[in-house]
């Protein structure tokens, strides 16, 4: 591996020489030496959480380091201060996000949301997203749904509870999210089936490797492309693809031919769009496949990470976790389960999911954007196309802004305006700006009422065994900071 990344560079440098170059900015931030040619690649351990070590290299080079990845650069904010000069810089500059060779084929060359440059198309789509897909008013037309999904659960728990099995509150979490996701984009349940649950379930694992994938092309643009092709990665990539084409078309061609219903999905309103030609491109097929792609990967990944690690320090933290139950357990009373207009009042418990986000925010690194100009940050100087990497783990540690970052103290929000909607730079679990997650309402409600049924409706314990200090917060390597282990609690029914 290393010496196929020498060879690419020096391959790379040749090419390089021949063509012009501008000089390198007179002040970059600092950071890491690397090799030759390669950079600091190879310091990267693919099966390591990038977040960790990038806040490891915070504490020598400060909270604005470099790195050279190949050809490119990337500059990581990791403070609070750094990341609003980010956020909130004149004429757009840091608006684009990296689009990698993954995402440049799974979204269609960027006409999603998540993916698209800025710009006039950019705004267009996001209107397409935040006034027709899912806004406020439609984001509430799907509460049934999800307190059908939220009764479900809670069902399986108590029998479950009712033989004292341990429930792994991990696979409940996929199953809840995927089925409420699966519903309001699609109208089914893949769930109940077998067949169809591991056909969608792979599908989901093999487009998020997709995405979290090494490519050599994004590190050596000038040459990683052959060499990606001969080591069947893009063979790879066009497999994943094509079956993601024949599944949202399967699902489309479902739609076209099916009576209509009172309640709309996610493909009937893009296909209702669609005739209706109301905006300044034209709607095609591949938009809508594009914008079932950020609801397919990005939604149902985030919303189970954030569930499970909100039980997870409950359970780790048994205090907040009376607490919170008790407040709940108040303000509802006799009604027998948790409805979402019951939780609009509930301060502690909204402070319990904010605190849940600071520590485990469900993409601890910010998608990555591209600086479009030269630009000067804290002194140093960025150069266009440079990487710009926010950690957003390390900014909801910022130890300038969070008294005892590391504790899990949900106390902390009470009384306080921060809120996760991307004005307080010191807690953007969702970003910020102008490419602020458009799915947020929607991952919000989907948390919150699974989790607030789940402590209202069950004590939980820990099996057999084990103590609280046993429950870990170990992550998966990826785009989504997934506990690395299952969580398994024992619930108990309240009497």
């Amino acid at each position: 591996m290393i010496f196929l990344l020498f060879f690419l560079g020096a391959i790379s440098l040749f090419f390089l020489f021949v063509k012009h170059r501008k000089n390198e900015p007179i002040n970059p931030p600092p950071g890491p030496k690397g090799l030759p040619i390669i950079g600091n690649l190879h310091q990267f351990d693919p099966s390591k959480p990038a977040h960790l070590y990038f806040a490891k290299l915070a504490k020598i080079y400060g909270p604005i380091l470099s790195l050279r990845l190949g050809q490119r650069t990337m500059v990581v904010i990791q403070s609070a201060k750094v990341a609003k000069q980010v956020l909130q810089a004149p004429h757009n500059n840091f608006c684009n996000r990296l689009i990698t060779a993954g995402a440049q084929r799974l979204s269609y060359n960027g006409l999603d949301v998540v993916f698209a440059p800025y710009g006039d198309y950019y705004r267009e789509v996001k209107k397409l997203f935040v006034v027709h897909v899912l806004s406020t008013k439609r984001v509430q037309s799907f509460t049934p749904i999800r307190q059908e999904e939220v009764s479900r659960i809670v069902r399986k728990i108590s029998t479950l509870s009712s033989d004292s099995k341990v429930v792994n509150l991990s696979e409940l979490a996929v199953s809840y999210t995927t089925s409420i996701l699966c519903r309001i984009a699609f109208s089914k349940r893949y769930e109940d089936d077998e067949t169809s649950r591991s056909r969608f379930h792979n599908l989901l694992n093999e487009a998020q490797a997709m995405f979290a994938g090494f490519f050599f092309v994004d590190h050596f643009p000038l040459v990683g492309h052959w060499v990606d092709k001969l080591a069947g990665k893009y063979s790879r990539l066009e497999k994943t693809f094509k079956k993601l084409e024949d599944f949202y078309e399967e699902i489309i061609n479902d739609h076209r031919n099916k009576p209509k219903s009172a309640q709309e999905d996610i493909i009937d309103i893009l296909l209702n769009l669609k005739n209706e030609g109301s905006f300044a491109f034209e709607l095609t097929m591949d938009h809508i496949k594009a914008t079932l792609m950020d609801m397919f990967v990005a939604g149902t990944d985030t919303m189970t990470a954030m569930i499970v690690w909100v039980m997870t320090e409950l359970a780790r933290n048994p205090d907040v976790m009376e607490k919170v139950q008790q407040e709940l357990r108040n303000a509802i009373q006799n009604k027998g389960y948790v409805e979402e207009d019951d939780l609009s009042n509930l301060e502690y418990f909204k402070a319990v999911v904010k605190e849940t986000f600071r520590l485990h925010p469900p993409g601890p690194i910010l998608i990555p954007r591209e600086s479009l100009e030269k630009n000067t940050i804290e002194g140093y100087d960025i150069l266009p196309n440079t990487i710009i990497s926010l950690n957003l783990w390390a900014i909801g540690r910022d130890p300038e802004f969070w008294d005892d970052p590391d504790s899990y103290k949900p106390e902390r929000f009470l009384g306080s305006s921060v809120n996760f909607l991307g004005h307080d730079f010191q807690f953007i679990p969702f970003g910020s700006g102008k490419r602020v997650c458009p799915g947020l309402n929607l991952g919000v409600a989907v948390l919150e009422l699974l989790v607030a049924n789940l402590i209202y409706s069950f004590d939980w314990e820990l099996p057999k065994g084990l103590k609280k200090e046993d429950i870990d917060t170990d992550v998966q390597h990826g785009v989504v900071m997934h506990k690395k282990n299952p969580l398994c609690l024992v619930a108990k029914p309240i009497s």
